[in-house]
């Protein structure tokens, strides 16, 4: 069995959407052994910062929040696609010929995870993609990238995926990890009344899972 953590680190000097300074996580020591027995720090964090998970209300008014996305979607039996050969948006065209089943949760392998920087070109997911992803009746697609779709008016890859119930994740890791059905876990901060939260995804290979009966 090996296990991939797919999650990117967190620390002061990650890459973060844009570059933007007020998207970078703020992390201090608030107590140390100099004054105290035991050392204790403080983080501000985006929720959208690093390896993280949409909810509804990201993009949709009204939407659901991380506590309405059912946890059940977000462990379980995965497909990560190699896609590292698109440039620019990934398309119906390129998913056909992969073997997409009704309940996958899709991950998009780029050339995204080939970069540790943010990159302004980032490869993303193009709306007749999403709605392709939407028919085939997927539960979850995560992408590599700090976003899931870029310089698209009104967002609509976003709003294709969350109108059918489809699970987003962000900031994936994926530069190891080989196509192919991996067991997820992932686990979102409990955070409640929010439009997203950070995660810890890790893939594990050679763990089937077990047939609900």
């Amino acid at each position: 069995m090996k296990i991939y953590d797919v999650s990117m680190p967190i620390h002061a000097g990650m890459p973060v959407y844009k570059n933007k300074e007020s998207k970078k996580p703020v992390i201090r020591v608030v107590q140390d052994f100099d004054t105290s027995p035991a050392r204790e720090s403080r983080i501000d964090l985006d929720v959208h910062c690093g390896t993280h998970v949409d909810s509804p209300l990201h993009m949709v008014p009204g939407g659901g929040t991380m506590e309405t996305l059912p946890l059940e979607n977000l462990v379980g039996s995965c497909l990560v696609l190699d896609l590292t050969g698109v440039k620019g948006g990934i398309t119906r065209e390129h998913l056909e010929s992969k073997e997409i089943q009704a309940g996958d949760f899709v991950l998009l392998k780029t050339r995204n995870s080939q970069n540790d920087g943010f990159d302004f070109e980032f490869v993303y997911l193009a709306e007749d993609g999403a709605r392709w992803l939407v028919e085939r009746k997927v539960r979850g697609v995560g992408i590599d990238a700090l976003g899931i779709e870029r310089s698209q008016p009104g967002h609509p890859t976003h709003k294709t995926l969350f109108a059918a119930g489809v699970i987003i994740i962000e900031g994936l890791r994926l530069a190891e990890v080989p196509e192919g059905r991996y067991f997820m876990v992932a686990a979102p901060i409990k955070l409640l009344e929010t439009e997203a939260a950070p995660a810890r995804v890790l893939l594990i290979d050679g763990l089937t899972e077990q047939k609900k009966g």
